[in-house]
């Protein structure tokens, strides 16, 4: 037995890998319970990743932009969206507009222009303009967060003064589409009603379903003349070079405009902040998961030992101590835990990369119910390299450091105590 004292650990490691392949069954089932528990580490990791990430991207690009600028009177009257009380009131928007971007950061400010409108000749009563800056907003960013695209789905965008386009899903709840008229009413800053009719020409599809089913988008120069707003627009959304500036931008923008101003910074929606607050529930739940993870392969390996409690006898008969037992099974445990963790990696990796392409569809599962989050029609995962070597690392540790409590305890049993079990 003096080779084992000898051999040192090569020696310890050769005899650990042997005893992986001697009884295959037990092998393929430790494997099993370690990439188990690897594989759904980062598949729960990149759906809570996706849900973020996809919440703050459309808060950035419809609800808010990064910094969202409003006169103090339409904030307190916001759920009624207001037109009579325009940023800067009595000055040109896009002198404005020209002062923040004077601000250092600051790389884009879209005019936007948001209002009820009642529908006349329509199953739909009732729809939102939305009066934008189309040129600008399709070189800032996406509006179609899935497919990466300005979310045109037929036609063409609205052009003239009395074109507009409007949502797939409220084409087909209302019956009309391209080159169809829509007779509405709306009410200007004045308090006057507005009466127009624009002709469809595009139909778009922003994977959001709130926008999707009720707003009609039109040119916003329009709207600002149908709604006698003059030179005004109703807010502003600031875009700065790296979204990380936009606490500071908010700050100077504040300064720029004064108190009479309400100033938002992206961070502070309330949907991104209250996922912001529940991510320590979605870390307790992970945490819990890892939990019940470590218990599948902690029980797996006391199993594995505790049925190998003879091989163990037999190798302390054969003068291999304690030390030397215990490095065996770790080494072994080792060997296990890096093939299992590799394939739920890979597994893992695979499926979210699968997830990633073909999302889920929200809207087939829940319904117009989940219109009421700021969130894409989709539920994305996100893939990260991370994710998975944290995964791989977790299966790799826990594994191999509580093998070493087993191996202890059986390692202590006398050689001829072991061999009698």
């Amino acid at each position: 037995m003096s080779d084992y004292k000898h051999g040192g650990a090569g020696m310890l490691i050769k005899i650990a890998f042997r005893n992986i392949g001697r009884n295959k069954r037990r092998t393929a089932f430790c494997l099993c319970a370690v990439a188990i528990a690897v594989f759904f580490i980062p598949l729960y990791s990149s759906l809570i990743d996706g849900m973020k990430t996809t919440i703050n991207k459309t808060v950035q690009i419809f609800e808010l932009g990064q910094v969202g600028v409003v006169s103090k009177q339409y904030d307190e009257e916001r759920e009624y969206m207001p037109v009579q009380y325009p940023v800067a009131d009595g000055r040109n928007w896009k002198d404005v507009a020209s002062d923040i971007k004077a601000i250092p950061g600051v790389s884009t400010v879209l005019p936007r222009i948001t209002t009820m409108a009642t529908l006349q000749e329509s199953t739909i009563k009732h729809a939102i303009l939305w009066g934008l800056d189309l040129q600008a907003e399709k070189e800032a960013h996406y509006f179609n967060i899935s497919d990466s695209n300005d979310g045109l789905l037929e036609g063409r965008w609205p052009e003239n003064a009395n074109e507009c386009a409007v949502g797939y899903y409220f084409r087909d709840k209302s019956g009309l589409t391209i080159g169809d008229k829509i007779f509405l009413k709306t009410i200007s800053a004045q308090f006057s009603d507005r009466m127009w009719s624009p002709e469809i020409t595009g139909i778009f599809n922003f994977d959001y379903i709130r926008l999707d089913e009720g707003y009609i988008i039109v040119d916003h120069e329009r709207l600002q003349r149908l709604l006698v707003l003059g030179e005004g627009t109703q807010s502003l959304f600031i875009y700065a070079d790296d979204p990380k500036m936009s606490p500071i931008v908010t700050e100077q923008v504040q300064n720029l405009l004064g108190d009479e101003h309400i100033v938002t910074n992206w961070e502070d929606n309330y949907f991104v902040a209250m996922m912001r607050s529940v991510t320590p529930i979605y870390t307790i739940v992970f945490l819990v998961f890892l939990v019940v993870a470590s218990f599948l392969i902690i029980n797996t390996v006391v199993m594995i030992i505790h049925e190998r409690i003879k091989e163990i006898g037999m190798m302390g008969s054969l003068g291999m101590t304690r030390v030397e037992i215990v490095k065996v099974f770790f080494f072994e445990s080792v060997f296990l835990a890096v093939f299992g963790a590799i394939i739920g990696v890979a597994l893992g990796a695979a499926l979210i990369g699968f997830l990633q392409n073909h999302p889920f569809d929200m809207i087939a599962l829940y319904g117009n119910n989940f219109a009421s989050y700021p969130m894409s029609n989709t539920i994305f995962f996100e893939f990260k390299i991370s994710r998975l070597v944290q995964a791989f690392l977790m299966g790799v540790v826990i594994t191999s450091i509580f093998t070493l409590i087993p191996s202890l305890r059986s390692a202590r049993v006398e050689p001829v105590e072991a061999l009698r079990r």
